[in-house]
């Protein structure tokens, strides 16, 4: 019966759901524009709020379509409480919340640089909790992705490395990157079970740990401005880097695995400045191309089996 669960999960979405490397490209897309929007949104919605809303909302929109498979699934998830539980917490209501607490005090540029260290922390906790070690060539992608990362980030000019500044919302972006790590490789452990049943069940235990911190912001005296950019800030983050973004990184890292994965998380910053070029009319320069030339050698390294 187990493995004709896992058999049918991995059918799910077709030729899509059977193609890594586009699904972990997509999910990086989602999250840089979530970075982006993140910061973008501060002064509407509190983080906790926001993170709630985030997997509330995604959690309502997905449950028509998981309703029996989660009825099927729900002695597996029984089970398994205490790892669904676990996933639940660090995948979903710690990782996002610290993210979007980071941006209320951090550039979205400093976002997008800090998550490009997101593969260390992948890396560390397979070691901890498995024992993996990464291959070098794993270790050398990652190292050439990471140079075009920087080199796209400082426009090709130490001078520019030189003139960031980090503060507490950075530090409390690297938490929620070691919290991601740990999920990343902790999802080695899921229970076999459809991939909507999975992510239902961690929508919706990540929306409801988060909802004593959301009543205390909000008892706290921080407010909830509802207007056209927060509802429809609303609206794409339950969609894209929530139910899209979640269920194809779920899916990628089950294909190959959280190592060759995580060296993905590079194009967060590298989608995140097209973004800058496309939509608030930056210009395409030489730096722009030798960093995601770079990016994508890394990628291509550290994926190779």
């Amino acid at each position: 019966m187990a493995e004709a669960r896992e058999a049918g999960a991995s059918h799910t979405g077709g030729w899509l759901f059977e193609q890594p490397y586009l699904l972990l490209a997509l999910t990086s897309l989602f999250w840089a524009a979530n970075t982006v929007l993140g910061r973008f949104i501060v002064g509407h919605v509190p983080p906790i709020t926001l993170a709630f809303i985030r997997w509330g909302g995604a959690f309502v929109i997905l449950l028509p379509f998981a309703a029996r498979h989660l009825a099927r699934d729900w002695p597996t998830i029984r089970k398994h409480a205490g790892v669904m539980t676990l996933l639940a917490f660090t995948g979903f209501s710690v990782y996002n919340t610290l993210a979007y607490y980071g941006l209320q005090f951090t550039t979205a540029i400093n976002g997008l640089l800090l998550q490009s260290v997101a593969p260390l922390f992948v890396a560390m906790w397979t070691f901890v909790l498995f024992g993996e070690r990464l291959t070098l060539r794993q270790a050398g992608g990652i190292c050439v992705s990471l140079s075009g990362v920087f080199v796209i980030v400082c426009h090709g000019s130490l001078a520019v490395l030189r003139t960031l500044q980090f503060n507490r919302g950075d530090v409390c972006f690297v938490a929620a990157l070691v919290v991601y790590g740990f999920y990343a490789a902790f999802l080695r452990k899921r229970p076999p079970m459809h991939p909507f049943s999975f992510l239902a069940a961690g929508m919706g235990g990540g929306a409801f740990f988060l909802i004593p911190a959301m009543i205390w912001e909000l008892y706290s005296g921080r407010t909830v401005t509802l207007d056209a950019e927060s509802i429809a800030s609303f609206a794409f983050v339950c969609v894209f880097p929530s139910l899209l973004g979640y269920l194809f990184l779920n899916r990628g890292i089950e294909l190959i695995g959280a190592n060759r994965a995580a060296p993905f998380i590079h194009l967060v910053p590298v989608f995140g400045s097209v973004m800058a070029i496309a939509l608030l009319g930056e210009q395409f320069q030489l730096f722009h191309a030798v960093g995601y030339g770079l990016v994508f050698s890394g990628i291509t390294v550290a994926t190779k089996k």
